[in-house]
């Protein structure tokens, strides 16, 4: 285990700064709205903002504040913090972040569930964190083989919180987050108590004949995404290599392909100005271009479909599973198909308000369903 820093050399932040500079824009989108992708508008404040007022500095301090690392798993270096809570008997818990989000996602978790008491919690529910990045996101090493897909790298996360000496652990996972999670719940390495996602990958095992309204709007759901939202899943499950060039040699392209799902995802209401706001969202853009991991990051989902994953269910499980529901999210699978795929559905809810980036957006909600879910497992 080697302790890492965040430390990009300043000339490859001059390099990035200069790119920007020779930005060729393409005409002006033909409709009024964003049903044609990210609006020329909106992507030139990115790129303003990008250029001109972000500071990743100010980001690399962030992020450093945390104690992080380097391991070898099965040939490959994975990052990752791993910050313990000042609290005795603290429950360790593995964090799983997606695309194209990172582990920039749980930055803002990290204090309230390790340290709970200086932030008006209880010490009973304080947790031991750590937050992987997936290989061939952001710090973890590219994979120069195939067969990194989500099941290899939930066997990687079970021999990282064996490694780290967890003898009883739980999970939590969004995005291919909660695939990863999924898959280790059925893996079920040594230790691994329990699982939480708040992307539920669940289908009804017989189709229903007569669906409620929960189930066809869940439906409904599924074809809007495959008909209008899912063509980039598609092209990074089919062509990530000839996507990857563009990734790779401009960042204008990078920015703009993750900031349409990001802005997409993250509770949008239709304003102009991004939920998340311009600095962390290119917080999370400059760690993608900065490690060159857009293409290795794109490859993950060819990697995830040509084992045959269908996008929607994750297959039966047996280990004690839990879920949170957030009204954003772009899948919201009802309770009664979780509770005919996982044997033991241990918790369920729905919160109010939140999107796809559950933690990113909502960290207070995150962090209070985390503390619930888990509660019984200590």
């Amino acid at each position: 285990m080697t302790p890492f820093k965040v430390q990009v050399p300043q000339d490859a932040i001059d390099d990035l700064k200069a790119r920007l500079d020779r930005v060729r824009w393409p005409d002006r989108e033909i409709v009024g709205d964003k049903s044609q992708g990210v609006q020329l508008g909106t992507a030139r404040r990115l790129i303003d903002h990008w250029q001109h007022r972000h500071d990743w500095r100010r980001f690399e301090e962030r992020i450093n504040r945390y104690p992080q690392f380097h391991m070898e798993i099965d040939g490959l270096e994975i990052h990752f913090l791993h910050v313990r809570s000042p609290h005795a008997g603290a429950l360790p818990v593995i964090l799983t972040h997606g695309w194209p989000g990172s582990v920039i996602e749980f930055l803002d978790v990290i204090g309230p569930l390790t340290d709970p008491v200086a932030h008006g919690g209880n010490a009973a529910d304080a947790f031991d964190v750590v937050i992987p990045s997936i290989p061939g996101y952001g710090f973890s090493q590219r994979p120069t083989d195939a067969e990194w897909n989500a099941e290899r790298t939930a066997r990687a996360w079970g021999a990282l919180m064996q490694r780290l000496g967890c003898e009883h652990w739980v999970a939590q996972g969004g995005d291919w987050g909660s695939l990863i999670t999924h898959r280790l719940a059925q893996l079920r390495p040594d230790g691994l108590a329990a699982a939480h996602v708040n992307l539920p990958l669940v289908m009804p095992t017989v189709d229903p004949t007569d669906p409620t309204q929960e189930e066809r709007r869940a439906l409904a759901s599924m074809a809007k995404f495959q008909s209008d939202g899912g063509a980039y899943a598609n092209l990074q499950g089919t062509r990530p290599q000839t996507l990857g060039y563009g990734l790779a040699d401009s960042p204008v392209a990078q920015a703009a392909w993750m900031f349409e799902k990001i802005d997409a995802w993250s509770g949008n209401d239709g304003s102009d100005e991004p939920a998340l706001g311009f600095d962390t969202i290119l917080d999370d853009i400059s760690l993608y271009w900065f490690t060159n991991t857009g293409t290795s990051s794109a490859r993950y989902y060819w990697e995830v479909f040509r084992t045959g994953f269908g996008g929607y269910s994750a297959g039966r499980i047996d280990l004690p599973m839990g879920a949170t529901i957030f009204p954003g999210e772009f899948y919201r699978a009802p309770r009664v198909w979780a509770e005919q795929n996982w044997a033991n559905l241990f918790y369920w809810n729905e919160a109010d308000r939140g999107g796809h980036f559950a933690a990113w957006e909502q960290p207070k909600i995150f962090v209070e369903e985390v503390r619930s879910a888990f509660r019984q497992f200590r």
